[in-house]
């Protein structure tokens, strides 16, 4: 990533009271950049701004810092606003790559999105799924019936992933979490962790019968046949976290809630 400075802040907000009286604020002390010329994007709200703003500017590898006016606000730094550029100049960068998915419809229609959470597969009607699990070519599960399954990267691993009571994997850790939501046979399976460099592959059984979704954060897919899934290397993503409350941090300290 090259030197950062930030003379130029632009600003994005949800339409929440909170965020909109937030960025009246910060636009009147530091002014509001277009995106497009900016050295960085302060997104204000919660989560879902940081995941819809990386997204957004994904091939920009322009550093994003989040500041919460939303709910939980996990990816999201302390909202004050003051000294907001020394704060930028001060934060610690953590660098992240999304996932890849590309999936095989009914139709035969091939499709593809990218992922900065998780990739899942989701049961579409009442009836289990059959899922067939390979990894970099080998088939590893032959038969998954459940109500879905994940692949989450580290900085998606405390979100649906640990939800299903998936691992929660370092931010700096070269791992990917493969994760089944509410499996029934096998029963006790609890997923595993897989290689970075993993490619996975997902072949839906029964597919007619038993439809199943794939969705790439918030990009969703019906009745695909099957899905492969692999982190995109090639694309770095850059969020900016005040110190000592960086998402490694946050995620060691998730470890230890109860």
């Amino acid at each position: 990533m090259k030197p950062m400075s930030f003379d130029k802040i632009a600003f994005v907000a949800t339409e929440m009271p909170e965020a909109q009286t937030a960025l009246a604020r910060l636009t009147a002390q530091y002014g509001n950049a277009s995106p497009d010329e900016a050295d960085v994007i302060v997104a204000l709200g919660g989560d879902g701004l940081m995941l819809q703003t990386l997204h957004e500017h994904m091939h920009r590898q322009i550093p994003i810092y989040g500041m919460n006016r939303g709910s939980v606000g996990f990816l999201m730094n302390e909202y004050r606003d003051d000294n907001l550029k020394e704060r930028l100049a001060a934060a610690e960068c953590a660098t992240i790559h999304p996932l890849r998915m590309r999936a095989t419809l009914a139709d035969g229609s091939r499709h593809e999105a990218l992922a900065i959470n998780e990739v899942s597969l989701l049961r579409e009607t009442y009836q289990a799924a059959k899922i067939r699990i390979s990894i970099d070519g080998k088939t590893r599960m032959e038969e998954l019936i459940c109500d879905g399954v994940l692949v989450a990267t580290p900085a998606g691993s405390t979100a649906y992933n640990l939800s299903a009571q998936g691992p929660i994997v370092p931010i700096d850790a070269a791992l990917l979490a493969l994760t089944p939501i509410s499996a029934f046979r096998p029963r006790r399976w609890r997923g595993a962790l897989l290689s970075h460099r993993a490619k996975v592959r997902f072949d839906i059984l029964e597919a007619d019968k038993r439809p199943v979704s794939a969705v790439a954060d918030h990009t969703e897919f019906r009745r695909v046949r099957d899905v492969e899934v692999e982190e995109d290397s090639s694309i770095d993503l850059y969020m900016l976290f005040d110190p000592d409350h960086g998402l490694e941090e946050r995620i060691i300290t998730e470890q230890f809630l109860y």
